[in-house]
């Protein structure tokens, strides 16, 4: 049975460049179409089916950019490359936020050319309108609510661009797996996803855990070891709660990003990397590079385009659907019967504003499931009357001259008169940490991600107010 070559289509008015750019492309087995200004382009996209087009930012009647955005339209299914001189980052940025797959630099590298065409065909189709049942049952946002449509719309054109991509939004509002479903349908989908909660890792092992090291480097290196960057070679890394990282690690994060080189420690080569970056903080980062926690420059390289999660009180009409959805997974993880909720249960549900999204709701679900015995989940089973209205008190960003951001429940207390001001909040303070720390078994990381501070803020803490004893 014969393969059909795939389209592509060339949009550049330097006869030279069209010249290379079909013959290389012939060798690859495609089939070739060009234009030499936007309006024939558009002409030939009317008439025939393309794979990929590759454009050149300057044209006769206007910008490559314009072309970008006519096929982001006219046809969202296309990935469009464009062919930037010079290397010039403003314009590759912009390109990417229009909506472009990736770019070329002038002059253009025939291997980067055919590793682009290669990613750019093995593209899964785009998924459009609402979740069929097969669909829903995988990992995915749930939700028919206006903000969660276009919410998977934009991850849709997301995982159609190698665009490094930030991701906002309040805890448990799903980022990581907003960053996996943009893995997943894109070109990068059968090769690692890699996960990395940036506050979790010690300092002192930083490096070695994202750079890698070889054998003898160190006492202890036994062996060798990849690091993150190494082993998330040709797919993504996904860099959670990146507001966290000190400043010292930023720096060689910059490097390596910039370069698209990674030297493992012990070692002499630096070997060449191709990872997409996606990265995530419940934390303002803009706010977090003005109180100069966050280098400027990192931020640029990070924040190509961003991803806002909507928080789930904005998307009440998709509450009983996402709690349906949770607890038929979690009946099927006990081997239970599937529960259902009683209307009034889930109204109560539809109210409660959720202070920590869609992973407090699982947190109520999955203590509710373990507490009922029956079949059927009304009001009382769910114990959500007694909750008491959380407030969140805004400060700089882990500035630990602060009081603790208290993200979790606040209950009424009452003032001691007796106490001058700071006696009061440094023992309001420590009755939070020391709570959070029972309710956490002594665990430092869980503790420190429920008050909304990083670990190495906790350990400041602990030893002003007298804790670590």
């Amino acid at each position: 049975m014969k393969t059909i070559s795939p389209n592509i289509l060339i949009v550049d008015d330097e006869p030279d460049i069209i010249e290379l750019l079909e013959l290389t492309l012939a060798r690859m087995g495609m089939e070739v179409a060009s234009a030499k200004c936007i309006n024939d382009a558009k002409q030939l996209l009317q008439r025939g089916q393309f794979q990929l087009c590759l454009t050149d930012m300057r044209l006769p009647d206007g910008e490559g950019l314009d072309l970008v955005k006519y096929i982001a339209q006219k046809c969202a299914d296309l990935p469009v490359a464009v062919i930037t001189a010079h290397g010039t980052a403003e314009n590759a940025v912009a390109a990417l936020k229009a909506g472009a797959f990736d770019y070329l630099p002038k002059p253009v590298s025939l291997k980067q050319l055919r590793e682009l065409v290669k990613s750019a065909l093995s593209l899964p189709p785009m998924r459009t309108g609402i979740l069929s049942p097969a669909e829903s049952n995988h990992k995915t946002l749930l939700g028919e609510s206006p903000p969660m449509r276009q919410l998977r719309a934009t991850i849709e054109k997301l995982s159609r661009s190698q665009a490094s991509v930030y991701i906002s939004g309040e805890s448990g509002s799903g980022k990581e797996l907003a960053a996996r479903m943009i893995h997943e349908r894109s070109a990068r989908h059968a090769k690692p996803f890699v996960a990395v909660n940036c506050g979790a890792i010690p300092e002192n092992l930083m490096e070695s855990e994202f750079f890698g090291y070889k054998k003898g480097a160190f006492t202890g290196a036994d062996k060798d070891h990849d690091g993150f960057f190494l082993t998330a070679d040709g797919g993504t890394l996904f860099l959670d709660e990146v507001a966290d990282l000190p400043l010292t690690m930023q720096v060689k994060l910059l490097r390596v990003i910039q370069e698209k080189q990674v030297r493992r420690i012990g070692e002499a080569q630096e070997k060449n990397i191709d990872v997409r970056i996606i990265s995530a903080t419940h934390k303002n980062l803009a706010q977090c590079v003005e109180y100069n926690q966050f280098r400027q420059d990192l931020y640029y390289r990070l924040n190509v385009i961003e991803l806002n999660m909507p928080a789930l009180r904005t998307m009440k009409d998709d509450i009983p659907l996402i709690a349906n959805a949770v607890m038929a997974k979690l009946c099927k993880e006990s081997a239970r019967s599937v529960c259902n909720f009683k209307q009034e249960a889930l109204d109560v549900l539809r109210n409660y504003d959720f202070p920590g999204n869609v992973r407090e709701l699982e947190n109520i679900l999955e203590r509710t499931l373990a507490l009922c015995s029956d079949t059927e989940i009304g009001v009382d089973e769910l114990q959500l009357t007694a909750k008491v209205k959380e407030t969140t008190q805004t400060i700089a960003p882990d500035d630990p001259q602060q009081p603790v951001q208290f993200a979790e429940k606040v209950w009424p207390v009452m003032i001691d008169s007796n106490l001058p001001l700071q006696d009061y909040l440094d023992k309001l303070e420590r009755d939070s940490i020391v709570k959070a720390l029972m309710d956490n078994k002594y665990n430092r990381t869980k503790a420190a991600k429920i008050l909304g501070v990083t670990v190495r803020s906790l350990r400041y803490r602990m030893e002003r107010l007298g804790l670590n004893e």
